[in-house]
């Protein structure tokens, strides 16, 4: 393509044909199946590869197409396959459920109901996505596409409306663009939520000869994968949105930071930028715009600082992950020296959408300093587990019990941790409130780039303080001393109240460092390292205190602090816990419980590690944690 025109000829036929086989209008039933991570380990391409047999077998590669798209979503529930046109949606589909659709759904018409989502609340089997609770407060704008298109053919992409914000924007002043991405409110999904407009302003009125806009895909908070899904799904759109903001600052060059833990997304995000060079939409000269344009890939090894963007862009450069000193700031001076934008996977993705729709759609969802949608990868004790996409403002509570479906096993909710190791714990007190940037960090969490971990009755905060600190000194760069060893010290009294040896005093010291490492590090890796200490110990200092004062650990996760017991009179002597004990520290006793036959058994304190072997092992529930 090489004018506009032809890229509009272009919209128009992709636009027709992925209307027409979602619809069925072109006389074809097409069968999609999610591609994303978690669906492809569980064999979805297997299932795929088996769809694709049965329609050669009976020759109807006229009648049926099999396309792999990208993430659902609602990861707990894949691997999925959708029925168009009639939309109707399949999930925890094995390989041996592929006969079954085909013979009954693809050749006779007839839904295979066992594979239908069941609320569960009500009981009711739901055969359409929409319908389903999990989706319904749900909108897609950075998740454009994803689940809906194949992220490996263009075509399908320009069909779903890429690239139609590309071409209003290279219709425009590049000072224009910035404004309406303003006028739009977009905040950096990355973390920091500083607005994305300013941040291409002062890269705008910095002269240079060269200038580069850079993705952050370096997604390292424990449990999200909100960037990885939108590059599996569709990589166009960060593409798009990374060509916008080279266009409105003046860069001619681009880079993808992706972690290399995420080849999936690596090798769609290589072949988009292959069809894109291919396509004319990306290289030299852009469909006569006289603007030019080039995207590199760049793996990062896993290293949690380099989301920081100074870090990032010294590991772009070959040099050690290690943040810079600020200012001077990448948009004055950044990768190689020259006047730099960082963005995150997320905010980019969100760009197209306000170039295509208008700033004021965009703005039209969200709250009043928070616009749009964020997405956020939902784990941990809640039932539906999976990625979801809410615009800014919905409660903690639809988060977690509408769209989440509550806690697991009837369970209370204990707390929520929101922006991964730099974040905090919101408790039950904030369900009510509003997630948006100002707010979340009001009361003492943050949004980070998505991560939103759920806990139950079962979780000891205690405990997970001290798992988010032991993934900051792991991943702590060393550069600043604050860090490097305030971290280590938080970390080994946490070690010491969790082993049932800690002091009042340490208390005292948790808050001290925490306060010294908050103020003097040198980045927001060391700056928010003590944040999930401070929320859990202003929410749940009867925690601490029971580890300390009692040296008990009322959730009985911390193993130095609590005793597997075999309650006599309820073993029957089966022997079954002893046969899986690794250590042998279950012994036969003398005891015969009163209407028992044999000896009961009993657990050698002194020996046993507490790997709960014996506890999955007894079918009577007879041995339990003090």
């Amino acid at each position: 393509m090489k004018t506009f025109a032809e890229l509009d000829a272009k919209i128009c036929a992709c636009t027709e044909a992925l209307t027409s086989k979602i619809d069925g209008s072109n006389g074809k039933r097409a069968i999609l199946l999610c591609g994303g991570t978690g669906c492809l380990s569980s064999n979805s391409m297997n299932i795929k590869e088996k769809f694709d047999r049965l329609v050669a077998e009976n020759r109807m590669e006229d009648r049926v197409s099999v396309n792999i798209v990208g993430c659902f979503g609602f990861c707990s529930q894949g691997p999925f396959v959708k029925i168009f046109p009639e939309d109707t949606l399949y999930r925890l589909v094995r390989e041996d459920d592929v006969e079954e659709i085909f013979q009954k759904d693809i050749m006779g018409g007839e839904i295979v109901e066992r594979l239908l989502y069941v609320e569960p609340l009500t009981g009711e089997k739901v055969a359409k996505q929409d319908d389903i609770n999990f989706y319904k407060k749900q909108r897609r704008i950075a998740l454009h596409g994803c689940g809906v298109i194949n992220p490996e053919n263009i075509d399908e992409a320009i069909g779903h409306g890429a690239f139609q914000g590309l071409r209003r924007a290279l219709s425009m002043d590049p000072k224009e663009v910035i404004d309406e991405v303003l006028a739009a409110g977009l905040r950096g999904r990355g973390g920091a939520g500083f607005p994305t407009g300013r941040k291409w302003s002062f890269a705008y009125a910095n002269a240079a000869d060269q200038k580069y806009v850079v993705c952050n895909g370096d997604e390292g908070d424990p449990g999200a994968f909100m960037d990885r899904s939108i590059l599996e799904g569709n990589p166009f759109a960060v593409l798009e949105g990374m060509m916008i903001a080279g266009y409105a600052i003046g860069a001619t060059e681009g880079y993808f930071y992706v972690r290399a833990e995420y080849p999936i997304a690596v090798n769609r995000l290589r072949n988009a930028i292959k069809q894109m060079n291919e396509a004319g939409i990306l290289g030299e000269n852009i469909m006569g715009s006289g603007f030019s344009f080039h995207a590199h890939i760049r793996l990062g090894a896993g290293a949690f600082v380099c989301g920081e963007e100074t870090a990032l862009l010294n590991s772009i450069e070959g040099k050690r992950g290690m943040p810079r000193p600020r200012p001077p700031f990448p948009a004055v001076k950044g990768l190689w020296g020259k006047p730099t934008i960082v963005n995150n996977v997320e905010t980019l993705a969100c760009v197209p959408y306000i170039m295509r729709e208008g700033a004021e759609q965009f703005a039209s969802c969200g709250t009043d300093r928070s616009k749009g949608t964020k997405v956020f990868a939902l784990g941990g004790k809640v039932n539906n587990v999976g990625l979801v996409e809410i615009p800014m403002g919905t409660t903690l509570r639809e988060l977690i019990y509408d769209i989440g479906g509550g806690i697991p096993d009837g369970k209370k909710f204990k707390a929520i941790q929101t922006g991964g190791p730099s974040g905090g714990c919101l408790t039950a007190e904030s369900l009510d409130e509003p997630i948006d940037f100002d707010n979340l960090v009001a009361k003492g969490s943050m949004m980070g780039s998505g991560g939103a971990i759920v806990m139950d009755e079962d979780n000891c905060m205690v405990d997970v303080a001290k798992f988010y600190m032991e993934f900051i000194c792991d991943e702590s760069c060393g550069k600043c001393s604050p860090c490097r060893i305030g971290t280590k010290r938080m970390l080994e009294i946490l070690t010491r109240i969790t082993e049932g040896q800690g002091t009042m005093q340490d208390l005292e010291e948790l808050e001290e460092l925490g306060r010294a490492v908050q103020a003097n590090s040198l980045c927001a890796l060391g700056q928010t390292a003590a944040n999930p200490i401070i929320s859990t110990l202003k929410h749940f200092r009867h925690e601490y205190l029971a580890h300390i004062i009692d040296k008990q650990c009322p959730s009985k996760v911390c193993k130095k602090l609590m005793q597997y017991t075999i309650q006599q009179d309820k073993c029957v002597g089966c022997g079954l816990c002893a046969k899986s004990c690794p250590t042998g520290c279950i012994q036969k006793t003398d005891y015969i419980a009163p209407g028992k036959k044999l000896p009961s058994y009993q657990i050698d304190a002194a020996k046993c590690v507490k790997c709960g072997a014996c506890i999955a092992t007894c079918r009577l529930k007879a041995i339990i944690k003090k």
